[in-house]
């Protein structure tokens, strides 16, 4: 019996931010080889009331919603013959039907602006809220017309003390063996206030020490994962400086940034870290978050000693 592949999901809305998502994820879902599911939601069935099983005429909404997801749907079977689409349409507000359809999803696709009045606001309400909450990978799509045109062939992925082949690691060698892409894997460090600046051209002890943890840790977050894609070109890098600053700057000659979230256990609270907001509002390419929940077998690399 063959299996059934969990979907890439889009979340669309009408606006310009939603069919640039579209676009994407209909590309990734071919690199992917699965299945395509267009979702719309909103709350038109409680705000235009039911309307009688015999009556012929159907709330606004609804047509706005029938239409959305038409054009959208075309738009993919043009851009992208051949790839299976499905679509929905959920009477709920668009977070908690993507966070819904996240639980069965290889992972969520949303675009980083809405169509509503705080539309050029940094980062969408919806965006944040499911790249926050949900239990699954999400993707949003960021940067402008040029920078989702140019083909840099680089995925950039952060590694932070957590990240000992988490779900973020194996998801970054997915994406760049699936992309022919090299995978350039970033860990940075920082010195104490306390500690003394080295000579500008020799380095101190001090700064070969943290060099060091920054490759141990990063060599042992990798491990497993390199070993398991042997054909992914990696490009391994360790720098002074703030993750957040670092990779934000590095996503501009990257085709994607991958960033590790710790959950809580609970389904209460939104957990995203200083350096997942910080690429979500900053990035210039789309940023995917990858969750850990708190207990997965992924553990911190320990220091060496000395």
């Amino acid at each position: 019996m063959m299996k059934t592949l969990a979907p890439l999901v889009v979340g669309v809305d009408g606006s310009d931010s939603g069919l640039t998502a579209t676009d994407w994820a209909a590309d990734e879902a071919v690199r992917l080889a699965l299945p395509l599911r267009i979702v719309y939601a909103s709350f038109w069935e409680r705000y235009e009331g039911a309307v009688p099983a015999w009556s012929l005429d159907r709330p606004s909404g609804q047509i706005l919603a029938e239409n959305i997801v038409g054009v959208c749907a075309e738009r993919v079977r043009r851009r992208t013959p051949g790839l299976q689409v499905t679509t929905d349409i959920a009477a709920e507000d668009a977070a908690s039907a993507l966070l819904r359809e996240g639980r069965t999803a290889d992972a969520v696709v949303v675009g980083s602006r809405g169509r509503g009045e705080l539309a050029d606001l940094l980062l969408g309400s919806v965006a944040l809220v499911v790249a926050a909450r949900s239990s699954g990978p999400v993707i949003v799509v960021r940067g402008d017309r040029h920078a989702l045109e140019a083909r840099h062939g680089r995925v950039l992925l952060g590694i932070g003390p957590y990240d000992v082949d988490s779900p973020a690691v194996r998801f970054a060698f997915r994406e760049a063996a699936a992309r022919d892409a090299e995978l350039d894997v970033v860990c940075t460090w920082r010195r104490s206030p306390h500690e003394p600046v080295d000579h500008v051209v020799l380095p101190g002890e001090a700064t070969r020490d943290h060099e060091e943890r920054a490759k141990t840790l990063l060599d042992k977050a990798v491990e497993t994962a390199a070993r398991e894609h042997p054909q992914v070109r990696l490009c391994r890098t360790t720098l002074e400086g703030t993750a957040r600053k670092v990779l934000t700057e590095r996503s501009a000659a990257a085709d994607l940034l991958i960033v590790g979230a710790r959950r809580p256990g609970s389904l209460i609270g939104m957990e995203l870290g200083r350096v997942a907001h910080r690429a979500l509002h900053h990035a210039l390419c789309p940023v995917a978050v990858v969750p850990q929940h708190h207990g997965a077998p992924a553990q911190a690399a320990p220091w060496p000693k000395g």
